[in-house]
């Protein structure tokens, strides 16, 4: 069938002339757009890859299903962290190379085509709609896949894209709204797609005064979770990455996990289309699902940084408020238009994500993943230039 053309608003290049306007500012420009770490990758992800540099597993060809190890750490992680025991709901699981790349291609390994309908949320991460297009399929945009009825009636609907907490806004779904999801979308044999990518990232506690936040690793609810799926992982496929809870994005480490058919059927297609994670690469990863102690600091980083970005916001304006989860700060722009602010902003040595990326182009989006230098500066130009215009 072969890949099929796609569009897209999301193309970075677009921003190129906002990002020359705030270098020009004095301190240069603070880059607020991607989420791209900048933090350090734990220690023992690194001894793991230089240990692993000349193992068996490097000169020679890696598995598809990934080491025994590493297997072993994803079932303890789902077990561990989402409250999941993948053998006990017919579950199975397979790494990935990195999670926009599962995302990009989920359309296309579930042999979907034209004629076959993938839902999405209609403010969402843009590669949904791009992996879906490229597949051949067609993309249905509602404002909220957990009013089913919005979707579940529809001719040829064959999956439904969940991503919670969201990207771009930080909306999270609980575990009664995810169940209806599932069962709707079993009524119909539509696969769920659930993308739990920042679900370890969520800022609804308390801060004990130590700087240490009471959080439960668990994180938002799981769509394998007991709860959510009746015990059974029929029709339902999870994805997470270790880009952010890790300061991985560069290792390209994630996963699929889900219903044992589907990911068999998705494991073979990998195996014989080469998309497979690296063997050293795969150690690192074992590493990684086993370094909670760091996901628990990378997050209190994270909210930290959210928190100040915040404050500054509000001063410049901007009707901002701590999402519920995720890395990003979600706000209406001040003129109406993404694009006039990215001029406004960029005229104080700031870029942002525009909105139009994303769905909406009367919003933008701030990303917190920038060290705590750039929060400060970011913080302090937003407060300085309330102040000019008071």
């Amino acid at each position: 069938m072969g890949f099929h053309d796609f569009s897209s608003p999301y193309d970075w290049s677009r921003i190129a002339q906002y990002k020359e306007h705030a270098r020009a500012f004095a301190g240069g420009m603070v880059d607020l757009s991607i989420g791209s770490p900048v933090d350090d990758v734990p220690e023992a992800v690194r001894v793991a890859l230089a240990d692993a540099a000349n193992a068996a597993n490097a000169y020679g060809y890696p598995a598809t299903v990934g080491t025994a190890e590493l297997r072993a750490a994803l079932h303890e992680w789902f077990r561990d962290c989402r409250d999941v025991e993948l053998a006990q709901i017919g579950a199975d699981i397979v790494p990935t190379v990195g999670s926009k790349e599962a995302v990009a291609m989920m359309a296309s390994l579930l042999r979907f085509g034209p004629g076959d309908v993938v839902v999405q949320p209609r403010v969402s991460y843009p590669t949904y709609e791009i992996g879906t297009q490229v597949a051949g399929a067609t993309v249905l945009k509602v404002d909220d896949v957990a009013d089913v009825a919005s979707w579940k009636d529809v001719p040829g609907v064959k999956a439904v894209w969940v991503n919670s907490p969201n990207n771009p806004t930080g909306a999270t779904l609980d575990a009664a709204q995810l169940r209806r999801i599932v069962q709707a979308a079993r009524a119909i044999n539509a696969v769920v797609l659930s993308d739990e990518c920042y679900a370890m990232m969520m800022w609804n506690e308390d801060n004990d005064g130590d700087g240490m936040l009471e959080q439960d690793l668990e994180g938002a609810p799981c769509a394998l979770r007991a709860d959510v799926c009746d015990g059974d992982a029929r029709g339902v496929l999870v994805l997470y990455s270790l880009s952010k809870q890790s300061n991985m994005a560069g290792y390209r480490t994630a996963c699929i996990a889900g219903d044992a058919v589907i990911v068999h059927d998705m494991t073979n297609l990998r195996k014989q289309l080469g998309l497979i994670v690296p063997g050293p690469v795969q150690a690192a990863m074992t590493a990684g699902l086993r370094a909670t102690d760091e996901v628990r600091l990378q997050h209190n980083r994270y909210h930290v940084r959210l928190e100040a970005l915040v404050g500054g916001l509000r001063a410049y304006g901007y009707d901002a408020s701590m999402p519920q989860g995720a890395l990003y700060v979600w706000v209406k722009a001040k003129s109406g238009d993404c694009w006039q602010d990215m001029e406004d902003l960029a005229s104080i040595g700031i870029i942002a994500s525009p909105g139009e990326f994303y769905g909406d182009g009367a919003y933008l989006r701030f990303s917190a993943t920038v060290d705590d230098e750039a929060v400060v500066a970011a913080v302090g130009r937003l407060r300085a230039a309330a102040a000019i215009g008071e």
